[in-house]
């Protein structure tokens, strides 16, 4: 068969393209303001380059990176692994409808059911999408089970699930449902870390689920008690319920194991994950077991990018390199050293009660003086050239790469005390 011959008009554009001087204008952060819809806020600087842990804006200056994308890029920037598996998969097949599978989400499943409680995958690209997912199966699961009135989810106030609409219900924070009503109905929420405040919801004949984090995130970098989490296991099992861990932010060796329930020996029926399991990378999943995920039968459920074949082969290369001990062994070392030189910092300028959170996912809570000032602390940290988050208006967030070299981590930790020093000294 003779080779296609691709319209040579077609690629002439694309050179045009590429050649115009629209395309080689630099872009500034007011540009955002002109052509963007006006959700975010983003800070002044735009990065360009990134390499492990180091950021480089469109100034060249020089960022240490302890947000991690939010903790997404778990293995740093450019990881080589990461690159050679995409580039890889990119000469192969990009993307197949979902009338088909493909070899990189096969892979991707077997090893996500080997290494974890699970034994059925379903693929999405964002955390939101894997808990839409979650939820809708819970519901479904309960509806073919025990019939159409146990429809009712159980989650936490300060808890966030994403930014559906259903899912943005189901998190504990109205702040981002308003203006989004009428809500979905037969949501309720319960008090993080009270199990009382559960016994008082949950029911037999009406609740089909009970939603939680591991850790809540965005609610602050607040863990769950492990005793806390072992009588949800124990309510769901009594009330025919099945328990949901989101571990969106939670996952991918972000603790120090690979997902956060193996932390606290208690096993989940339904797991989402995202954010760090592409890297960077878009992709998500929705984990359970078989006998849960019977219920999704052919056409009830589905995403067009879901198993992307680019998307999988990157997160197999993740999952590959994070579950290696080695790697494991090495958040908790490095998790231990940021700890103790945030408190450090802390202590010596009154601005940290304490540092919380497990891993390479941790919270530094403000002291009562500094309360609602996070941002101030983040801002300082982009000018003394180190990236940090916040959790709300009290929490300072750290969510670096879990492989980020012991002198990054130090020139960091410097880099923000003198980010502290200069917000303490200019508020006397």
């Amino acid at each position: 068969m003779a080779p296609v011959a691709y319209d040579k008009y077609s690629f002439n554009s694309l050179n045009r393209f590429r050649e115009s001087p629209m395309n080689r204008e630099p872009v500034s952060r007011e540009l955002f303001d002109e052509v963007m819809v006006p959700n975010y806020a983003p800070g002044s600087i735009i990065p360009v380059r990134g390499e492990g842990s180091r950021i480089w804006d469109q100034d060249g200056r020089e960022f240490v990176d302890l947000q991690g994308g939010i903790a997404v890029t778990c293995l740093g920037h450019s990881h080589p692994g990461l690159v050679g598996a995409l580039t890889d998969q990119a000469e192969k097949i990009w993307h197949l409808s979902n009338v088909m599978t493909n070899e990189p989400a096969l892979r991707l499943a077997k090893t996500l059911c080997d290494l974890t409680f699970a034994e059925r995958v379903f693929f999405a690209n964002s955390g939101g999408e894997a808990n839409e997912a979650a939820f809708k199966l819970a519901r479904r699961y309960a509806w073919e089970h025990f019939g159409p009135e146990k429809n009712e989810i159980i989650s936490f106030t300060s808890s966030f699930h994403g930014r559906t609409l259903f899912t943005v219900s189901v998190g504990g924070q109205p702040k981002y449902l308003e203006g989004f009503e009428p809500a979905p109905g037969g949501i309720h929420h319960a008090t993080f870390n009270d199990l009382e405040s559960v016994r008082k919801l949950i029911s037999k004949e009406k609740t089909c689920a009970v939603v939680v984090e591991p850790i809540q995130g965005e609610g602050g970098v607040m863990p769950a008690d492990p005793e806390f989490l072992k009588g949800l296991r124990q309510l769901c099992d009594e009330n025919d319920a099945l328990l949901v861990f989101d571990e969106v932010q939670s996952g991918v060796g972000r603790t120090g194991h690979l997902y956060a329930y193996e932390m606290y020996e208690v096993i989940p029926d339904i797991l989402s994950s995202a954010k760090g399991l592409g890297g960077g990378f878009p992709v998500a999943a929705m984990l359970t077991t078989a006998k849960v995920a019977a219920s999704l039968g052919v056409g009830t459920h589905g995403s067009t990018y879901g198993g992307n074949a680019l998307a999988c082969a990157v997160a197999q290369k993740v999952i590959d390199t994070v579950s290696q001990p080695e790697i494991l062994k090495g958040v908790k070392a490095r998790s231990e050293r940021l700890q103790k030189g945030m408190m450090a910092i802390g202590e010596r300028y009154g601005v940290f009660s304490e540092v919380r959170g497990a891993g390479l996912l941790l919270g530094c809570v403000l002291t009562e003086k500094w309360q609602g000032r996070a941002k101030d602390f983040l801002n300082a940290g982009l000018d003394e050239g180190v990236m940090v988050l916040v959790a709300g208006a009290n929490v300072v967030r750290l969510a670096p790469s879990l492989i980020i070299p012991e002198p990054d981590i130090e020139d960091a930790l410097e880099r923000f005390e003198a980010a502290v020093k200069k917000v303490t000294e200019t508020s006397k």
